[in-house]
């Protein structure tokens, strides 16, 4: 192919050329935005993402992501919290400690701290300690970092025997809104899911599939 094409004449090349040369220009000067344009992005917007919280009946801006080595999301764990707050839990692999994340709308401060139940155990005495812009729980066998945001707070907690206390902190602190990509993972999708097709014992599986009624001897 390659010694025909040396043998074109110049006056057959020139088209070529000239057609191969415009479609670069073309090209070069097409928008970055042209490929993704071909292949659409499958993360959901925004307003799907604020659709999948409300469906939960969760806030949209309760809804917090961590992570933390070895442990990942276990998916039937995400729910509303309270009224309208938000709640997860990662598991270890290999150890099965439970790392929960619950964030709720309210307050934390030195006044209010010790009052405050760690986890769901109430009436448990509970210890506080500041540690930069958390605060470090303790109590009922469990401790928790506790982050207050504007009009929420944001906790990540596990039994004290389970899981370390620098573990923890690092979750905590790796705690944050979600972008599209992980609120797609984290919070179920809002479309039904497909039907499963009924399988039929009484259709054969060869001919015109019509239902097999033959009857045995005697019956």
């Amino acid at each position: 192919m390659i010694r025909h094409a040396r043998v074109l004449p110049v006056l057959l090349l020139a088209p070529l050329l000239l057609t191969a040369c415009g479609s670069e220009k073309a090209d070069a000067g097409a928008p970055s935005g042209a490929a993704s344009a071909t292949f659409p992005d499958e993360v959901p917007d925004e307003g799907e993402l604020t659709v999948r919280a409300q469906a939960m009946g969760v806030a949209p801006e309760l809804v917090y992501v961590t992570e933390a080595p070895g442990f990942t999301l276990a998916q039937q764990s995400v729910g509303v919290l309270g009224d309208d707050g938000f709640s997860a839990t990662w598991v270890d692999g290999d150890t099965n400690a439970l790392l929960r994340l619950a964030v709720d709308r309210g307050s934390i401060t030195a006044g209010t701290c010790p009052e405050q139940p760690v986890g769901d155990m109430s009436g448990e005495h509970t210890t506080c300690e500041r540690d930069g812009d958390a605060w470090y729980r303790n109590g009922a066998g469990r401790h928790e970092y506790a982050l207050p945001e504007e009009g929420h707070v944001v906790r990540v907690s596990a039994e004290t025997d389970a899981v370390p206390r620098d573990v923890l902190r690092a979750a905590a602190l790796a705690a944050h809104r979600p972008d599209a990509a992980e609120t797609d993972r984290l919070l179920p999708s809002t479309e039904p899911a497909p039907a499963t097709p009924v399988e039929r014992g009484d259709l054969p599986p060869f001919g015109d599939g019509a239902p097999d009624n033959h009857v045995d001897v005697g019956g």
